[in-house]
């Protein structure tokens, strides 16, 4: 049996149910037993009893009780396959008493799901110390490379988390993008909802462009940094979070992120470049956890993108002057 665990939902989380949340880290466990575990108020959320439907807040935390080892614990609580707890070290960019940052390589997931084992959030158990393991502060989709923030303690969990939650967290993605956006830079105000769209002679799950009572309000602030020929280097800066927000914004103002098929179609696939999508965490502004100062943190470029940035001699230490907005 493992021992009691303690989990922090992350920002990007808020507004999930619990029992989706469960399903999310601990795939293998049946809805009934959820059930079970909180009917006898063996699952807690915020030290409270819950309902399996319950809307999770970020910064809350979930009471895990212990369970078998073999099938419901966890792959982050599992044994660190050695490869992999080296591989975990190497992507450390920054780190400090209370928090850490990686540079997340594209294709590798943040969290585990039916059928993944290797992730980054197992992976960060080979840096557990002190009975404390680093908890995820955010997420990337699998696909997107670049700067992930982590926190080594629980306080550093929750002014993390709170700093996402008050949007006080300024982050810069660079871009790849089919054509060109005119005018050069602005922002995209468009809201997105999450929908059925038929695709060929089936129906697929889509974030887009939508009206009405569930779209929520998504901004973009977009900046052209180079040309060459077919493409654009775009720096983009989510104002808000939504669900494949930039890949939805980029695709709506008719630039396409290449290599991301679902959104951008054949328009973002581009002959002899890498049809893996080129959307890259490039910076985040936030106050450190400690000492409330604003810090910069930036990832070097990596993966396919170093080398599409190298075929088209785009400038792989380019800097993006944001305007200020109001907080």
């Amino acid at each position: 049996m493992s021992g009691v665990q303690m989990k922090t939902v992350a920002v990007d989380e808020a507004g999930m149910r619990l029992d989706r949340w469960f399903r999310t880290h601990f795939p293998s466990i049946r809805h009934g037993e959820l059930e079970k575990l909180l009917r006898k108020g063996q699952v807690r959320v915020d030290g409270g009893r819950a309902r399996s439907s319950r809307r999770l807040d970020a910064g809350e935390e979930i009471r895990i009780p212990p369970m078998p080892a073999q099938r419901n614990t966890p792959p982050e609580a599992r044994a660190t396959a050695p490869e992999d707890a080296a591989a975990i070290r190497r992507l450390i960019i920054h780190e400090d008493d209370d928090m850490l940052a990686l540079n997340k390589p594209f294709g590798l997931a943040v969290q585990g799901g039916a059928k993944m084992a290797r992730h980054v959030d197992a992976m960060l158990g080979a840096l557990e110390k002190n009975g404390e393991r680093p908890r995820l502060a955010h997420r990337l989709d699998k696909d997107t490379g670049g700067l992930l923030l982590a926190a080594k303690t629980r306080f550093g969990a929750q002014a993390l988390t709170e700093a996402f939650r008050r949007h006080d967290v300024d982050k810069t993605y660079w871009a790849l993008v089919a054509g060109a956006p005119r005018p050069r830079e602005g922002t995209i105000t468009l809201p997105i909802a999450k929908r059925m769209v038929r695709i060929g002679t089936g129906d697929e799950e889509r974030m887009v462009p939508a009206e009405g009572e569930d779209a929520k309000k998504a901004i973009t602030d977009f900046q052209l940094m180079e040309e060459a020929g077919r493409v654009s280097f775009l720096a983009m800066r989510p104002v808000t979070g939504r669900t494949h927000q930039l890949r939805v914004h980029a695709a709506a103002i008719g630039c396409p992120i290449v290599g991301d098929g679902k959104y951008g179609g054949a328009a973002a696939q581009i002959e002899g470049v890498a049809k893996k999508l080129h959307l890259f965490c490039r910076t985040m502004t936030f106050p450190h956890p400690r000492t409330g100062r604003r810090m910069t943190l930036t990832a070097p470029l990596g993966g396919h993108m170093a080398e599409t940035w190298r075929f088209f001699a785009f400038d792989a230490n380019a800097d993006c002057d944001w305007p200020e907005r109001s907080r």
